[in-house]
């Protein structure tokens, strides 16, 4: 889908003329550090703090490498690109090779998907910061709905997935951060992008819960197909808007997030990858969105993997390769509740009796 090629700052209020006695006015809604006429901006002592201490942790990090490298015996799983497979010109389309069944679950899919990209071209064809706040809003709707039938499966001793737990709250707690980031950006500036954004967060919620029970193979295809359109987003903005975003320094919540001295949370969702084996840099606004993108293609290849050979925690297993043997995983860690145990009227009753009554 097309991106809107105005300005980042289009939701600004534009700057007085250059022949104005005082100087240009900040931009409202997210931290952008204007150059003055005389040359280099002048950093504030706030922003200056906030530099110092952003080398600081660089500085950390880096000596953290040196001292504890990672293995080249154990490379990055699926990860040498940043999205294998899904580009931005590849088409949403049912897979052929499979069964009519979960071809018409993908056009369902796929058709939904489309749905919402025509109402967000049509409501904020050049606002991006307002359309990425309501991405990301919508986009960490899954994992809450994932987690929840998870726990209810828990509850009634059905089906126990700690690892299935971790990941999908290490999703929950990246799309956060997102979503903080467009806040700061000013994204939620307007009270009507929020409305618009929880209206669908609220029914996208209950509908991922009904398909997650029924299918979760099907309610990770979908949150795969929202994924892939996140990337392909951002990955138009950042080629549109590329000098623009370097003069720009990043926000806040970006350095604590990409910076922090502990990423065990950001590992852990990257299913495709070995732990450590990604350390973000963050010196402008650039590479934030950068960062940003690519985290929706870590995204996307573990829903993937979700829907075909499940999913293991990075950590548990921080050497494993998929094609090790130790590393299989039970076809039944793809299967849900309802799809796995209920095959028939028969199988309907005796799991009800064993689940309740026994």
């Amino acid at each position: 889908m097309a991106v809107a090629s105005a300005s980042p700052l289009s939701a600004a209020p534009s700057a007085k003329p250059a022949t104005a006695p005082s100087p240009p006015a900040p931009a409202s809604g997210f931290l952008a550090l204007r150059a003055r006429s005389g040359g280099a901006p002048r950093l504030r002592p706030v922003a200056a703090w906030r530099r110092l201490r952003v080398e600081a942790i660089r500085t950390q990090q880096e000596k953290q490498r040196t001292e504890v490298p990672v293995e080249d015996s154990a490379p990055a799983r699926d990860a040498a690109a940043p999205l294998d497979g899904v580009g931005i010109d590849d088409p949403m389309v049912p897979s052929s090779d499979e069964g009519w069944v979960v071809r018409l679950e993908q056009s369902f899919n796929i058709f939904a998907t489309e749905s919402m990209i025509m109402v967000l071209d049509g409501v904020y064809r050049d606002r991006n910061y307002a359309r990425f706040f309501v991405l990301e809003t919508i986009a960490r709707v899954p994992y809450f709905a994932f987690i929840s039938v998870l726990h209810m499966y828990e509850t009634f001793g059905w089906w126990r997935r700690a690892d299935y737990l971790k990941v999908h709250f290490a999703q929950s707690w990246n799309e956060f951060h997102h979503l903080s980031i467009m806040e700061e950006l000013g994204g939620d500036a307007l009270w009507i992008d929020c409305f618009l954004a929880r209206f669908m967060a609220f029914f996208y919620y209950f509908m991922t819960v009904a398909m997650y029970m029924v299918s979760p193979r099907m309610a990770y295809h979908f949150s795969e197909c929202v994924e892939r359109h996140a990337y392909s987003t951002y990955d138009k903005f950042l080629k549109l808007h590329e000098e623009e975003l370097k003069r720009l320094p990043a926000p806040e919540a970006a350095l604590n997030y990409y910076l922090n001295e502990d990423l065990y949370l950001f590992d852990e969702f990257q299913s495709a990858r070995i732990p450590c084996s990604r350390r973000p840099k963050i010196d402008n606004l650039y590479d934030v969105f950068v960062n940003i993108r690519d985290d929706e293609a870590e995204h996307c290849k573990t829903m993937k993997a979700c829907q075909t050979h499940g999913i293991r925690s990075p950590h548990s297993m921080p050497n494993c390769l998929e094609a090790d043997s130790e590393c299989a995983i039970p076809e039944d860690d793809c299967e849900g509740i309802i799809v796995y145990k209920v095959q028939n009227f028969d199988d309907i009753l005796s799991f009800f009796y064993v689940t309740f009554f026994k």
